[in-house]
């Protein structure tokens, strides 16, 4: 169990588990540059948190949801919680009673990604910490499922919360507290993936390459010398 004042927000699973490195530079040397990977991310969220509710028959749909989990050590805003009301064929679902409104509702997270529809495992652990923070604020039993909104293609991909990623997301909230709790940033790591991403000016990914290509060539020539007895 973590305090109110040792909450960390929310989003910083996702650069975890695409990046320790990048998880530090943001959130321990507070370092942030956009891209246009995201300027389109974050216009995409500025319109999903707009918060309000709608209600649309059975249907509730509640935007820039506050939520946080003191379990897990996270707070932040949910892009969208929609909340279906269970109807006498589905009475075997668990629900939670909302203020000002009849019946019970189970809760279904819904968080906006730019891009294509994709499997993306930080997407997944993200998603599924804002049902663990819903489960935690409303009292629920456990969300079955919640979804990932893909802006390019405007398609959804269902996310089944099982206990695996219940155990990753669990594993990764403690990770991120270990990391930012060390005040240590992890060396870079040069990969694909750097080409995406905003802090590549910062992080010097291209740099640390040729340092550790350097290390290995100095290495190679040292154990050649031996060999030869030189």
């Amino acid at each position: 169990m973590y305090t109110e004042d040792e909450l960390i927000p929310l989003s910083a699973l996702q650069h975890l588990l695409y990046c320790e490195r990048r998880a530090a530079l943001v959130h321990i040397e507070q370092a942030w540059d956009d891209n246009v990977y995201t300027v389109e991310g974050n216009h995409m969220h500025d319109r999903a948190d707009q918060a309000g509710t709608e209600r649309r028959g059975n249907l509730l749909i509640c935007r820039g949801v506050h939520i946080r989990s003191i379990r897990l050590g996270l707070s932040g805003r949910a892009d969208v919680v929609e909340f279906h009301l269970i109807t006498a064929s589905d009475s075997s679902l668990g629900g939670v009673r909302l203020p000002g409104y009849d019946g019970l509702w189970t809760p279904f997270p819904v968080e906006y990604k730019r891009g294509r529809l994709r499997h993306e495992v930080g997407y997944e652990v993200q998603l599924c910490a804002q049902a663990m923070c819903l489960e935690e604020t409303f009292g629920a039993e456990a969300i079955p499922a919640g979804a990932l909104f893909f802006g390019q293609t405007h398609r959804r991909l269902e996310i089944a919360l099982d206990s695996k990623l219940r155990e990753l997301t669990v594993q990764s909230a403690k990770r991120l507290h270990e990391l930012i709790d060390s005040g240590m940033t992890p060396k870079a790591i040069k990969s694909a993936k750097c080409d995406k991403c905003s802090l590549v000016e910062t992080c010097m990914p291209e740099l640390a390459a040729r340092r550790q290509s350097a290390k290995l060539y100095l290495r190679r020539i040292l154990a050649d010398t031996i060999e030869k007895g030189e």
